[in-house]
């Protein structure tokens, strides 16, 4: 085997666990992909001679460009205060693809993407590259051009937001599907108290409509929420239950068509979260042919 095809193959022993940084860097797969075939060209023009650590030298170089990319979407962003919803990945109800395995490991469900996407881009990338892949500081300082007390500072603001917004669902998947299955039930009952009961009284609902219908929308509140949730149930409705990012979730279509995507979070048997992904535009892109 030449050098070239030596270092295809090394590179390719460390591509999974790169896109999985890219993903919980940037919330998207084709972005995290775009990352990551960066991280390859750059190896290739690279003196890596010197290098003793090729995974970590990687994993650097897909930080720094997912950083970049990040900080080019906030400032193409017109509504820097609106939440961009992630990139959801969809897997059947019965179990998670093999492939998806390690981009959802340490619980990377929705509601965790969305509290991600509220941070600045070094608080992300240092989060991200600590909490989650334990890199030590002093190898997270360069990269976000900080000191590693610096960088310290950053992830632990970036934790207490997390930790703030309850992002980390339930461990037990089959409790979450009781509760997801008394929430539809409610819904189709037309029972408001029984919604109102399955949802926690701070439960946020977050749905990404498209620019042309206004963006992402944001409500709050058990009752808010249990009424937006009766209006979305009469909307006629082909609901398919489904993993979305490896926690609960459903599927709806309309006249055979995808309508949405959406994510629910589901922490001490109460729904904290719901993060639906309704942008037409963006639905099409999804691979979805998993669920058939």
């Amino acid at each position: 085997m030449d050098e070239r095809g030596w270092m295809a193959q090394r590179f390719e022993e460390h591509r999974t666990g790169l896109r999985a940084v890219a993903y919980r860097m940037l919330g998207s797969l084709s972005e995290a992909d775009d990352a990551v075939q960066e991280a390859w060209l750059r190896l290739n023009r690279a003196d890596t001679g010197d290098v003793e650590n090729l995974r970590a030298w990687l994993t650097t170089v897909v930080a720094r460009v997912s950083l970049n990319m990040l900080r080019a979407r906030n400032t193409r962003r017109e509504e820097p205060l609106g939440v961009n919803m992630p990139e959801p990945i969809v897997d059947r109800a019965d179990g998670v693809d093999p492939e998806h395995e390690a981009l959802l490991a340490d619980s990377v469900g929705m509601a965790m993407l969305v509290v991600l996407e509220t941070l600045s881009p070094p608080e992300r990338l240092a989060f991200v590259l600590h909490d989650m892949f334990a890199v030590p500081f002093d190898e997270i300082a360069p990269i976000v051009d900080r000191s590693p007390e610096a960088a310290r500072q950053l992830a632990s603001r970036a934790r207490r937001r997390v930790q703030g917004e309850r992002a980390v669902p339930d461990a037990d998947l089959s409790a979450q599907r009781e509760v997801l299955d008394a929430f539809l039930a409610a819904s189709r009952d037309g029972d408001f108290d029984a919604l109102v009961a399955v949802l926690d009284p701070d439960v946020v609902l977050r749905a990404d409509v498209g620019p042309l219908a206004g963006g992402t929308r944001v409500v709050r509140g058990a009752e808010t929420v249990a009424g937006q949730a009766l209006g979305y149930a009469r909307l006629g409705l082909v609901g398919r239950p489904a993993l979305i990012n490896g926690a609960v979730g459903i599927v709806s279509t309309r006249d055979g068509e995808p309508f949405s995507v959406g994510g629910v979070t589901v922490r001490d048997r109460k729904i904290v979260a719901i993060d639906i992904l309704a942008d037409p535009e963006r639905l099409r892109r999804l691979d979805l042919t998993i669920l058939d």
